[in-house]
Order: C-alpha cells, then sequence, then structure tokens
C-alpha cells in the first residue's frame, strides 16, 4: 500500500505492508484523513507518545471503510462499515484504530473529507470543555487558538452544551471574522495588550468560568487576570510556547484550578471512556449537522509531504485533509 512515511529526507510517500489486525483493532481503507498540529513533529523526525522516527506513517485520525476485525471487536462494528476514527498511521490507503477510537460515519450529508476532520477535535474539546473543564449551562467560555480546527470545534460544543457567553482568540482579522458562524459570540485578539481587560468587559467583569488553551507561554498570565475567581483553565495545547512566565500570586488570588491534559499519557481504557462519554453528548448533534468543521484545502495522498507544508505556513482557516 501507498504510505506518507518519515525519513531522513522529510516525508515521503512509499509503498510499505499492508497492517495487520491485533485482537483489539480495525483495519480500515482510508478515504481521507486529517491533518493535525502534531503530525508537524512527527514529520520532522521527534517522537509524539509513543510514535515517532524514521519509518513512522504519519496521520492521527482518518475516514474510510472497515476491511476486517479482531477477534475482540464488538459485533457492532462489521466489514463494509463506514467509520471515522482516531489512530496511528493514518496517512496511508490502510490504516488500524482501537475498536474504541472507531464511530460510524453519519449517512446524511457527511462525505469521506468531513468525515476524517472530527476524530480529534470531537474527543479533544469534549474531554477539555465538559470533562477536564467541567463546563456546567450558562457559563462563559474562552478557547485561546479558536480558529484552528479543534479550536473552532470547542467553541461549538461549549455553545451545544449550553454556555451562555463563548469567546475566542485569533491573532488573525480575517479569521477572527469568521469565527461568529462556529459559535463564537466575542472575538478577541491577544495581540492587543488589553485583551484580558476585553474579556472582562464582556463578562461584566466577572472574567470566564472556563478557559481552554491551547496556546500557553505568552497568554499564560492573561489567562489568569481574566478567568473568573474559582474558575478552570484546561491547558491543551502550547502553540504560543512551552515555557513562559506565570503569576502564582494572581493564580492563588483568584483560587483557579488549572488542569493539564494530553492523550499522549492515556491508556487504551481511558480513551474508549472520552470517545464513549463523547459520543452519547455530541452524536446527534454530528448527525443533523450542529457539529462540522469548515475544510481549507484537500490534498491527494502523493503531496503529504505539500500538505504538511501548508499547515506549517499557518494561513489555514479550519481542517486541511488527504484524499486516499
Amino acid at each position: 500500500m501507498k504510505a506518507a512515511v518519515v525519513t531522513a529526507t522529510g516525508v515521503q510517500v512509499q509503498d510499505v505492508p499492508e497492517p495487520k489486525p491485533g485482537p483489539s483493532d480495525v483495519l480500515i481503507r482510508v478515504r481521507a484523513a486529517g491533518l493535525n498540529r502534531a503530525d508537524l513533529a512527527v514529520a520532522a523526525g521527534h517522537a509524539h507518545g509513543r510514535v515517532g522516527g524514521a519509518g513512522t506513517i504519519v496521520g492521527m485520525e482518518f475516514a474510510g471503510e472497515v476491511v476486517a476485525v479482531g477477534a475482540e471487536v464488538p459485533g457492532s462494528i462489521t466489514p463494509g462499515m463506514r467509520v471515522m476514527a482516531s489512530g496511528g498511521g493514518g496517512y496511508a490507503e490502510y490504516a488500524l484504530a482501537d475498536w474504541g477510537r472507531v464511530a460510524p460515519v453519519p449517512d446524511r450529508n457527511m462525505g469521506w473529507a468531513q468525515a476524517a476532520t472530527l476524530p480529534i477535535a470531537l474527543q479533544t474539546m469534549h474531554n477539555a470543555v465538559i470533562t477536564a473543564g467541567g463546563m456546567r449551562p450558562g457559563e462563559a467560555v474562552l478557547i485561546q487558538g479558536a480558529s484552528s480546527g479543534v479550536g473552532l470545534m470547542g467553541m461549538q460544543i461549549a455553545k451545544a452544551m449550553g454556555a451562555r457567553l463563548v469567546l475566542g482568540t485569533s491573532t488573525n482579522a480575517e479569521r477572527r471574522a469568521k469565527l461568529q458562524a462556529y459559535g463564537c459570540d466575542v472575538a478577541i485578539d491577544t495581540t492587543q495588550a488589553d485583551w484580558p481587560e476585553k474579556v472582562l468587559a464582556a463578562t461584566g467583569g466577572k472574567g470566564v468560568e472556563l478557559i481552554v488553551d491551547q496556546v500557553s507561554a505568552g497568554v499564560a498570565n492573561g489567562n489568569l487576570a481574566c478567568c473568573a475567581i474559582l474558575g478552570r483553565i484546561v491547558n491543551v495545547g502550547r502553540l504560543g510556547g512551552f515555557k513562559g512566565e506565570f503569576d502564582f500570586d494572581l493564580h492563588a488570588l483568584r483560587r483557579i484550578a488549572y488542569i493539564g491534559v494530553t492523550f499522549r499519557t492515556r491508556s487504551v481504557e481511558e480513551v474508549r471512556e472520552i470517545v464513549r462519554v463523547m459520543k452519547a453528548d455530541l452524536w446527534s448533534k454530528i448527525e443533523d449537522g450542529t457539529l462540522r468543521l469548515p475544510i481549507d484545502r484537500t490534498f491527494p495522498l502523493a503531496e503529504a509531504a505539500a500538505a504538511l507544508a501548508h499547515m506549517k505556513a499557518n494561513g489555514h482557516f479550519g481542517k486541511i485533509v488527504l484524499e486516499c
């Protein structure tokens, strides 16, 4: 089969053996694969969790038809089903996913490319907003890095689950103007020094009860300043840097719960439960089209390196997809 493989000279599409499913695996004929920021690190040869290095097939989410299933896979997943999934090696003609990461593609008006945009965003942001973040109806929520695919989904989930006010940040004016269509009530430009004051003004001086932060570093103290007393900050990503200043006194003064999350140290059982509760809360909204992501651009699998370069350039809005 063809797959996008990490080599000493960059990502190259090569012929590699087709994967074989283990007892809990689902083998999927991939039709489309979504790109994610973590793919850039893997493509550069770095480790991401348990994967990485030369010979790694890039890709974390994909959609296609079930080809075969392992002996421990529940009977609800059968060959021929149209599914979406998260798992390793997604930039390929065939890929494996644990059965707990697999979900059916809604039949109504959803093609392969759209289905491939959803698994990571849904799992990450339902967990961040609802499970880790503990969002309750009537709260105000701020999504840092809102114009990414995961950020756009975070705003939609917050709105769908009853947030009274959703704020989203982007440093790009054109992208900020598009946020309203994805659940954003107030768009914030964090390049402006007074952005925390704008968040406070939008919340009547109280601050937001929940911040989901994909940026970190440079916005960390601003987050503390505009988070409500007894609010929560969930650290999902570090797009703005892994290290930065942190005002410990302000953190204590506002009695903020600061929560770190990642899938890299979660067990198979934990991830299965994340997917299960996400589907219980959100699946009807996926089926009726309430939760959706824009597709910025599609590339054929043969142009995987160009697709990654397009993501690295950071000029996109929404998701980039490989058609396999």
